[in-house]
Parts: C-alpha cells; structure tokens; sequence
C-alpha cells in the first residue's frame, strides 16, 4: 500500500470513532442502548442487517468455496435464504408486536415459571459467550489474513497490533454508542463494502481477458463444478453427479432440506431480531427485511463469485483459496483504488464486530445482569454494564480468533453448534403446545450434539451433510420426548401471548377464541406469501447469474421463476380470496 492508501484508511478510522463518539448523546436508556430507542426506519434497518452479514470473512469465504467446490458450493448459505424470506413475511411483524428487548426475553413472554427462566439465562449465555465469540473470532481471523495478503501486517506481532488497534476502535465507538452508532456506521460500510466488491470483481475480469476469455479459461481447466449451479450435470441423456465438488448427496439435501429450518436462526437470528425490534413498527420491520435480502442475496453474491472465478484463473498456483480475493486486490488495483478497498474491507469487519459486540452485550446486561442480578439497577448502571460487556466481549474474540486457522471450517462448527433447535422455534409461534422445557432441551441437546460431532475424535462425523442429520435426529428425539413428559405453559401465559403476539394458524384457535384475537393474517396467507416470495428471490438470483457467467438456461429459467412469483404476489389477496 502506498501513502495515499494508508491516508485513506485512517481517515475512514477516524471518521467512524467520530460518528460514534457523537451518537452517544442519544443513549439515555437501555431501549436507546440497545434497540436505538425502536425509532429505526426500514431502510436503516435493513442496510444495517445486510453489511452485519457482510464481514471482512465473507469474500474469503466465498472464495474458498468457490476455488475448492465450485460455484454449487455456495448452496451451503444461499440455502438459508429460505428461512430469511419467512423472516421478511412471517416472523418480522411477529417479533415487532412482541416488544421485547432480546430474543432471549421473548422467551418469558412465550412461556413462564423456573423454567423459562433458566432457559432464558442459559440462552443468553450460550448466544453471549461461545457462539458470539466465535463468531467475533472468524471475523478477527479473516481480517488477519487480509492483513497479510495485503501487506499491512507481515508478521505475526504486526497483524497482532493492527487487530488489536482496529479492535480498540470498534470497541469505543460501539460502546460509547450503542446500536446507533452500528446501525450509522453501518450504512456508510455497506456502500463502501460493494463499491469495493465490485472494483475488485470489474478489475479481475479485466485482468482475465473479459467475461469470455475468463469463462473459456475456466472450461479449459476440466474442472465442471466450476460453473455448476448445482452439483450435477446432464450427460448421455441422464444426470451425473459431479464428484470434483466435493459435495456428497447427502451435504447438498442437508443444504437444500434441512439446513435452513434447523438452524437455531429459523426465525429470524438474534442480530436480524435485533434490527426487527428496533423499528418503528410492523411494515418498517418487514421493509428491512427485504432490504436485507435485496443487498445479500440478489447485490452482492455475484461481485463475490465473479472474484472467486476470475482467482482460478489469474492464480492457478494458489493453495489458500480464502486468501485469493485479498491477494488479486493488491495486484490488480491502483493506489486510491486499493485504498478504497481495503478500507471496504475493513468497514466490513467493523460492521460485524460492533454488530456482535452491541447484539452479545445486550444478553449479558438486559438478560443476565438485570434479570438475575440486578433487576432494580438504574438506567446508566445498565448502560455501564452494556459498555463493560462490550469490552468483554472484544477480549474474548480476539483470543478465539487466535486459536482458529480456517474461516469455512469455522463457519461449519457454528452451523453444527447451532443445529437442532430451528424447527422448535418456528413451532411455538403456531403451536400453543410447545413449552420452555423442549425449547431448552432443544438447544442444549443441538449444541452439546453439534459440538461433540465435529470436535470429539470418536463421535466426530465428517459428512457434514451426515452431521447434521444426526445431530437434528437426535435433537428432534429428545425434545419430543421432554414436550409429552411436561406439562403445558400455564393459561394465563398463553392467553398473555396470544394478546401480545396475535399468533396465526389452527395451533393457537382455541386460545383465540378465548381471549377474542384475531390474527392479522391466517396460515395460508402466510404460506403462499412465503412460496411465492421464495420464487422471487431464488428466481431473481439464478437469473442474475445466470445471464452473468452465460448460463442461459438459469438465465431465462431464474428470471421466468422471478416474474411468476411477482405476478403471484400481486394477484394473491384474489387468489386466497376464492380459496376461502
């Protein structure tokens, strides 16, 4: 990097710790601290949601799995869209009539008694601690790696420095500021962080000769699943699945069937929540949802993608595949333009970090501190605790990041730890008959089976496909088994909800009609939304790639599925009207 670039990126550190420092003025409360005061437009919320979700580790990720499985590969996150669309049009006006500050409290909305209070606690330090922190951790880790590639820090104590100085910075500016110091910053991130992914995406193109040299080049390498959408291809009349992936059947079903509704984020996730109950009211919460999956899916996969092709080809002696995108921005981008770059990059890491560090540190105040120690503490009193959470919380990332060497494996154990309790969270939105001790169950048993067959030597399962079926078999067995050993939630918790919440589908229409509540839209209403909105999206994002990498059938295929599911959504109210 030359001078202009390091200038560009203090300045961009500077500003940020400015902007936050000035934000603090706003935090009077727990509510302004840690939910913005619920005063966020749709739009703020969503672009905030989108560049959380873009870290400094997702290009490299991507990256990774572009250079080592093909582009199919990218079906182990594209999968999650599915839970996301429900999050736009089933759970996002759910969470926003709850009113609760944290995920974690909804759960003694949900239910009642000793119980939903351990599982409340217990929650809180789970989402907090372990979970939070390694995921702090893989984003400290990939900003490492960047920092090598690019040349800012050569040796281990120097990238040690830099995580550390970057690190100091996040941290007061998101303790001083709250979630309204993330969600600000955040929307400056998110434009430099896809201004950023595309000029590296424009320069890799360039440097391979064009889109057509770039694709005849990777054609030329005998390497099919580089340009698969899935990991199969016609051939002789029949399909073949394609080996070279590296993707077994039962990965790719685990991907497409089981991954997404399993995953303890099947209702939205605590980060995505938190955005949700920090809106001004239900149509703001599922604006930013869409917002989110506007900016994450269809704007920023394909830059990601396109860099990861282009690495194969301008690198083909490349061994760390995470490290390509790095690696071709140094060595195709001008002064200025690097610069930009790299402060993309590290605007990226920053949203992550303070979105975590805001989103750990409101369980360790609002669900541990004033719940179990404190319920009588004082507005600042919480507002401190917030502030040395967040230091915590920044600690104990760095030190997971120092014992971690591969971002996708990382990736893979939060998916592992996290799997199990997903469809126990969809169920007790509809069914009055979950109670706290399955959902308890339900997420101890998914974590300590997750963690116990990716880490423990004679339980470990490499499949990962296989591991997690397993671990959401033996999850669904032991919940089950606790819900019909324990008793109900009480009436008057259940009625509670239904006023709050206005739950829809025939789960809850007996406690409707008990209390007089309506639900604002019925069970079908939600599901053909869902469906359709699916078409939209998945349709939208196999057409866009399609067109781009010349595959014309995805191309024209995507973009059919995408126009049928606008057309549906628009002439839905007369459809479900006839149905009824």
């Amino acid at each position: 990097m030359q001078p202009i670039d390091w200038l560009i990126l203090i300045t961009y550190l500077v500003g940020s710790l400015v902007v936050g420092l000035w934000l603090s003025r706003r935090n009077k409360s727990e509510d302004d601290y840690f939910v913005a005061g619920r005063r966020l437009n749709g739009w703020l919320a969503g672009a905030s949601m989108a560049a959380t979700t873009f870290s400094v580790d997702t290009p490299l990720y991507v990256a990774g799995l572009v250079g080592v499985r093909g582009l199919a590969g990218n079906w182990e996150w594209w999968s999650f869209g599915v839970a996301h669309v429900a999050m736009a049009v089933v759970f996002a006006p759910l969470w926003r009539r709850s009113g609760v500050l944290t995920d974690a409290a909804f759960t003694e909305l949900r239910y009642g008694g000793a119980t939903a209070a351990w599982l409340r606690g217990l929650k809180a330090f789970l989402f907090a601690l372990p979970i939070n922190c390694i995921g702090i951790g893989y984003a400290f880790l990939a900003m490492a790696k960047v920092s090598e590639a690019l040349g800012l820090a050569s040796t281990p104590e120097q990238r040690l420095w830099l995580l550390g100085g970057i690190g100091l910075l996040v941290l007061v500016y998101t303790a001083a500021g709250g979630l309204w110091a993330v969600v600000v910053t955040d929307m400056l991130q998110l434009v430099l962080a896809l201004a950023g992914a595309v000029a590296v995406a424009v320069a890799a193109v360039h440097a391979a000769g064009g889109m057509d040299a770039m694709l005849s080049s990777l054609r030329a390498l005998d390497r099919p699943e580089l340009l698969a959408m899935v990991p199969w291809q016609v051939q002789d009349g029949g399909l073949r699945w394609i080996d070279s992936a590296g993707i077994s059947m039962g990965t790719f079903s685990a991907y497409i069937a089981l991954q997404w509704w399993s995953f303890r984020r099947s209702d939205g996730g605590g980060e995505f929540i938190q955005r949700l109950l920090a809106t001004r009211n239900e149509a703001e919460a599922r604006k930013a949802s869409w917002v989110f999956l506007g900016v994450n899916y269809l704007l920023r996969s394909w830059p990601w993608i396109v860099v990861a092709l282009a690495a194969v080809v301008l690198l083909p002696d490349q061994t760390d595949w995470e490290q390509s995108y790095p690696l071709l921005a140094v060595k195709l981008l001008p002064p200025v333009a690097l610069g930009l770059v790299v402060v993309s990059l590290v605007a990226a890491f920053m949203s992550t970090v303070s979105t975590a560090v805001n989103w750990g540190a409101s369980y360790l105040t609002h669900d541990l501190y004033q719940r179990f120690i404190r319920p009588a503490a004082s507005q600042r009193e919480l507002l401190i605790m917030g502030q040395l959470a967040s230091v915590l919380l920044v600690v104990l990332g760095v030190i997971t990041a120092l014992m971690s060497t591969s971002i996708g494996a990382v990736f893979r154990l939060v998916i592992a730890i996290g799997t199990g309790p997903g469809v126990v969270l969809v169920l007790r939105w509809f069914w009055w008959r979950i109670n706290a001790a399955a959902e308890l169950s339900a997420m101890l048993g998914g974590f300590l089976v997750g963690m116990a067959t990716s880490v423990v030597p004679v339980l470990r399962i490499d499949d990962y496909g296989l591991r997690l079926m397993v671990t959401t078999l033996l999850t669904a067995v032991l919940w089950l088994v606790v819900l019909f050993s324990t008793p109900p939630e009480s009436a008057e918790v259940l009625e509670r909800f239904v006023r709050q919440v206005q739950p829809a589908g025939p789960g809850w229409r007996h406690w409707r009609q008990r209390t007089g509540v309506e639900p604002s839209e019925t069970l079908l209403d939600l599901l053909s939304k869902l469906v359709l909105s699916c078409a939209v999206l998945f349709g939208g994002l196999m057409g866009i790639g399609g067109f781009l990498l010349h595959l014309q059938l995805w191309g024209w295929g995507g973009l059919v599925a995408a126009v049928l599911g606008c057309l549906g959504l628009w002439r839905r109210p007369a459809l479900i009207a006839r149905l009824r």
